[in-house]
């Protein structure tokens, strides 16, 4: 398995434990957006902690792995109705954001 998957699966379980455990905590629920675009960041870092790659690999890369996970963390949240479908869109865009970040830090250069 490679190391961008294997950060898009851990931010994946990361995201939808997240989820779950907001869906019984308001004060969880609370902390989504900031939450859910940390740890894409960090699924983005992972994808390519020590990896040498070019500043648009990395950002590419880091990018798919934050959207990745949260777009299935946001869809388990709207399937438990705790957020509305149009959160999708505008969560994973923010996450794929955060994920690029994280990307990009995580290269070796």
């Amino acid at each position: 398995m490679n190391q961008t998957l294997r950060a898009t699966l851990i931010g994946t379980i990361a995201q939808i434990a997240m989820v779950v455990a907001g869906h019984y905590s308001p004060a969880v629920a609370q902390l989504f957006a900031i939450g859910g675009m940390g740890l894409s960041a960090l699924a983005g870092w992972g994808a390519l902690r020590g990896r040498s790659a070019s500043l648009g690999s990395a950002a590419g890369n880091g990018a798919l792995a934050g959207a990745a996970c949260a777009v299935i963390g946001i869809g388990v949240s709207v399937v438990l109705g705790d957020v509305p479908a149009s959160l999708l869109a505008v969560g994973t865009a923010g996450s794929a954001l955060t994920g690029l970040i994280g990307g990009v830090i995580g290269r070796r250069r």
